[in-house]
């Protein structure tokens, strides 16, 4: 497996493992403000040290990010479900992810379209890599203003400093191919 398919998988299992289920229909799902996000994510798995990333966001890749997201969890949870209450969105979820069965709960608070606050907890059966049994994360995002420091719409700056274009990750195979 290539180093870029290694990350797009550990990328897609971390979003799967930490942010919210979809809803069946893409237009229940909050659209955020195009620009520059700055997400700042606390999980018990790491420790607890809050780590910080910067996305440009655009219109095209935030469907992009949902269609990914709504293939993997067609792949791999047998249950998804979502609700809305006012500006906030309940998920609960199962997956399979190798021989772990992750059970997962989330809730995602809404500020307009410029800042949300994604908190989750998520139990593992077997326990995921012979040892995390159950991890609690929070998710913090702001738009800070329009996208810049020569970021295009996909870059990401993860907390190591390396910019990536989720635009530009392989994307899995269709089902069935």
């Amino acid at each position: 497996m290539t180093t870029s398919r290694v990350l797009a998988a550990a990328l897609a299992i971390a979003a799967l493992a930490s942010a919210a289920p979809l809803p069946a229909a893409a237009a229940d799902y909050p659209t955020l403000r195009n620009g520059q996000w700055e997400l700042t994510t606390t999980n018990s798995i790491s420790g607890g040290a809050p780590r910080k990333m910067t996305l440009c966001l655009d219109a095209s890749t935030q469907k992009a990010m949902l269609d990914m997201s709504v293939g993997m969890q067609k792949e791999l949870c047998n249950r998804s479900d979502m609700r809305r209450e006012g500006s906030r969105y309940i998920t609960d979820a199962e997956c399979k992810l190798g021989e772990s069965v992750i059970k997962s709960h989330g809730v995602m608070a809404m500020t307009g379209d410029t800042a949300y606050r994604f908190e989750s907890s998520a139990t593992y059966d077997p326990p995921l890599m012979k040892d995390v049994r159950e991890s609690k994360s929070v998710i913090e995002g702001r738009h800070t203003g329009a996208c810049r420091d020569g970021l295009q719409p996909g870059d990401m700056v993860t907390p190591g400093g390396r910019t990536i274009n989720l635009n530009q990750l392989p994307r899995p195979p269709a089902q069935g191919k």
